[in-house]
């Protein structure tokens, strides 16, 4: 007689297979269906009937941004940290994180992660570990784990650009850990509404020195000596290896006078 499959095992296998389309989860076949973002930025006719036409879809973006308002409103001081999904356990750079997390609810602060693995994990570890409100905003993609366990607030969404309001309007600043793609997306939006005065002190703050200095190397000696930024643009960015600092500049306001 076959042995019972492990429970963890199949939960899992379930999981890797689930996909979330902002309230719904989605699972085996059901799951293989175009992201929200991919149907709403594709162009030329569909042939689809009305409930996937973009009038349609503006209702389910309202929706996604009533949803954003209702859960944060009360939320009170934030600070998001963004990071890699892909960084390890154990790693120096998740320990980092974990302690950035609990630094920020020591200081009184919510933290506010994309609510998936990696350096979101640890930061929402970390939170949890100082008894702060640990936040995930989650979204659709093709290869999602959903909310890592150390979520207690969470709010899935469809669409990249209502999330990323959230980070913005709920969080009194940034802080960057080494990360690829979406990291560097998130980073380079909160940088460009900073320097147009979209938001006002908004500390950016990036954690890991190694990682971002080549980074800050060519903005300033390729981008800003070509003219494309003013050098004073660079010092809307801060720089450290150390979680403390990290937080003690993110939490500072546009103030960095006490920099060391």
């Amino acid at each position: 007689m076959p042995d019972s499959p492990d429970p963890r095992q199949t939960s899992e296998a379930l999981q890797e297979r689930a996909r979330r389309k902002g309230a719904v989860i989605l699972r085996r076949d059901q799951a293989k269906v175009a992201q929200s973002d991919q149907q709403l930025l594709q162009s030329g006719p569909t042939g689809e009937d009305f409930t996937h036409t973009d009038p349609w879809r503006v209702l389910r973006i309202q929706s996604e941004f009533v949803e954003g308002f209702g859960t944060l409103a009360d939320l009170g001081p934030a600070i998001a940290v963004f990071g890699s999904a892909r960084t390890p356990r154990g790693s120096a750079r998740y320990d980092q994180a974990v302690a950035v997390g609990r630094l920020l609810g020591e200081a009184g602060y919510a933290v506010i992660t994309g609510g998936g693995p990696g350096a979101m994990e640890a930061a929402n570890q970390g939170a949890c570990a100082s008894d702060a409100v640990s936040v995930g905003l989650g979204i659709e993609l093709p290869f999602e784990t959903g909310m890592n366990e150390w979520v207690d607030l969470g709010v899935n969404f469809r669409y990249f650009f209502a999330r990323k309001t959230m980070f913005v309007k709920y969080s009194q600043g940034f802080v960057v850990l080494p990360g690829g793609f979406g990291t560097l997306d998130e980073l380079f939006e909160a940088l460009t509404l900073v320097q147009t005065q979209k938001v006002t002190s908004f500390p950016i703050v990036l954690l890991g020195v190694s990682y971002w200095r080549p980074l800050i190397d060519w903005l300033r000696d390729t981008v800003a000596e070509e003219g494309a930024i003013s050098a004073p643009d660079l010092d809307l960015l801060r720089l450290t290896d150390d979680p403390a600092e990290a937080v003690l500049w993110a939490t500072s306001g546009d103030d960095f006078s006490t920099e060391s």
